[in-house]
């Protein structure tokens, strides 16, 4: 079912639907009608279009959104680049990508340290491929945010779109276009170049982030499901216009200094300027910031015989140029009835051309079982291209030898998966095995735990 509800401040509405072109206004007749561009925009406001694609993309691909803010986003110094501090508390590092065919396991991703980390300090890269400078490829984080952002801050990225899957704790988001607060069991998507601003709702929150470099992401093609299933349009939620008034009487002379963070080619650069970044009054476009709750998709399986190809839980999916083939897609494993007759249940033993990168928000894994080095909420893996993967002894045994009857899987769990078409690699911060201040430790005996007591069932060639 879908995550509970509750009285929340005004400040969080929605308007409903994916992909569709929408308008909100913070104060009524702050867009103009019939326009985009006129020579004085109503109430003194700036227009600044804002383009997520080439301007002469397909009609059914081009994203776009019209701005009507109080000072345009160009009045700033210019950016500077940033450090790295030296606790490694860093969005990226420059150290290379590892490329290797082991699968991994991470134990859970936390913080020990007693420095309170706010949501840029807090992303760590953990795998990735591709460059974002070609736009090709993506990044994989994990996060762990102890503290809100600055008042008077901002962050975007120019390197991709960002899909936050939140594990723990609840993030507060403000962005260009309206107020976001994203809880365990949603997502949400801030595509590239929108500035936003991440507090907590509660005193922490932990989870994982995926930045697409390329293309955007869309709803997967249902085929033969046909018109309704999976993740419906109608359940993603776009913000509505919120501005605040924090300037003066030009772009340079604001009494308050705000610091704009930019991710850039994986570094870091900085600018500070007198004015708010949060001053969109009005807006209208199909290019915007969006959240979905987990608990609303609609799961499909077989109902005869057989395990499906996991493909039939893809929440979101954002093409390559080669058809039926993604850069990147979300795939979750939330509850459902599994009723196949003489089949066998969990996910089959496979290796995949496409690279799997793993994620628990609650709950355990009809796969893996949980327990001291098992798969657990807050913890990962990864079965990079053709690494042979599956259930564990203790999994496979069980569903060997179980009562084939209806039987409702993942009740209070949901797993998730990054599938890339990539080879993944993992960076210096993702391979180190010594405990240190975030907790980050990969499972040397993952391989061992999981596959090295699977039993002989051989028969010698004859049949039971």
């Amino acid at each position: 079912m879908p995550v509970t509800q509750f009285d929340i401040p005004e400040k969080y509405s929605y308007q409903n639907g994916f992909d569709n072109y929408l308008e909100s206004e913070a104060v009524p007749h702050a867009l103009p009608i019939g326009q985009n561009s006129p020579q004085k925009p109503p109430l003194g406001l700036y227009a600044e279009k804002l383009s997520g694609t080439a301007f002469t993309a397909p009609r059914h691909e081009n994203k776009q959104t019209w701005l009507y803010r109080i000072l345009p986003s160009c009045a700033h110094p210019p950016f500077t680049s940033c450090s790295p501090p030296p606790n490694e508390s860093y969005i990226t590092d420059e150290n290379k990508l590892h490329y290797i065919p082991n699968q991994l396991r991470w134990d859970p991703f936390d913080d020990d340290s007693k420095e309170k980390k706010d949501w840029v300090e807090g992303l760590h890269r953990v795998a990735g491929a591709g460059d974002p400078t070609l736009k090709q490829g993506l990044g994989i984080y994990l996060y762990v945010v102890s503290r809100d952002m600055d008042e008077k801050q901002a962050f975007y990225s120019a390197d991709g779109d960002l899909l936050i899957v939140c594990q723990e704790g609840s993030l507060d988001i403000r962005t260009e276009f309206g107020w976001i607060l994203v809880r365990p069991m949603e997502i949400c998507v801030v595509p590239r170049g929108i500035k936003y601003w991440v507090g907590l709702a509660q005193g922490k929150a932990r989870g994982y982030a995926l930045e697409l470099y390329q293309n955007h992401f869309v709803l997967p093609e249902l085929g033969p499901i046909g018109s309704n299933g999976l993740a419906n349009a109608r359940d993603f939620q776009v913000p509505v216009a919120s501005f605040e008034e924090d300037h003066g009487s030009t772009a340079s002379d604001g009494k308050y200094e705000w610091r704009i963070k930019v991710k850039f080619n994986n570094g870091l650069f900085e600018t500070r300027q007198r004015h708010s970044p949060f001053d969109v009054v009005g807006w209208h476009g199909n290019y915007y910031p969006f959240k979905y709750d987990l608990g609303r998709f609609n799961t499909v399986g077989s109902v005869s015989y057989d395990h499906p190809d996991p493909s039939i839980f893809t929440v979101l999916s954002a093409p390559s140029e080669r058809q039926g083939t993604a850069v990147a897609d979300f795939v979750i494993f939330p509850p459902r009835w599994l009723v196949g007759e003489d089949t066998f249940r969990p996910p089959w033993y496979h290796r995949n051309t496409m690279s799997e990168f793993m994620g628990l928000i609650k709950g355990g894994y009809d796969a893996k079982k949980g327990g001291k080095g098992g798969f657990v909420p807050g913890g990962a893996s990864l079965h990079n291209v053709m690494s042979g993967h599956g259930p564990d002894v203790e999994s496979y045994e069980g569903a060997r030898e179980g009562e084939l009857r209806p039987q409702k899987v993942g009740e209070g769990s949901c797993a998730f998966m990054f599938e890339s078409c990539l080879m993944v690699g993992v960076s210096d911060w993702g391979l180190k095995h010594e405990r240190g201040v975030w907790g980050e430790k990969v499972q040397e005996d993952y391989s061992e735990h999981s596959w090295g007591g699977v039993k002989v069932h051989w028969k010698g060639g004859k049949a039971e």
